[in-house]
């Protein structure tokens, strides 16, 4: 004679989906939360622009791209000018 089995209810458990930023660090003034991103997805544009020091850096963009995408971009393209500056003098 057996035991009658439980009906155990699993739990499941749901993961929350990490929000990722929208506002950035200026890497020329270093001011936190002073970098914006717009989209203009008619035109396939991104602009990134900060609101202390005015500087600005556009690229093409994609149905996929976010925020961070362009902030990464503007990140790496200011990476490589400073590289080949360096290189230059």
């Amino acid at each position: 004679m057996g035991r009658k089995k439980s009906k155990r209810k699993s739990q499941k458990t749901t993961r929350r989906q990490q929000v990722l930023p929208t506002i950035f660090e200026c890497p020329f003034c270093n001011h936190e939360y002073s970098c914006n991103v717009k989209f203009d997805r008619r035109k396939r544009r991104a602009q990134i622009l900060c609101r202390i020091c005015f500087e600005m850096y556009e690229m093409d963009v994609h149905h996929l791209s976010e925020p961070i995408d362009v902030y990464n971009a503007w990140i790496n393209a200011c990476e490589e000018t400073n590289k080949n500056q360096l290189i230059v003098s």
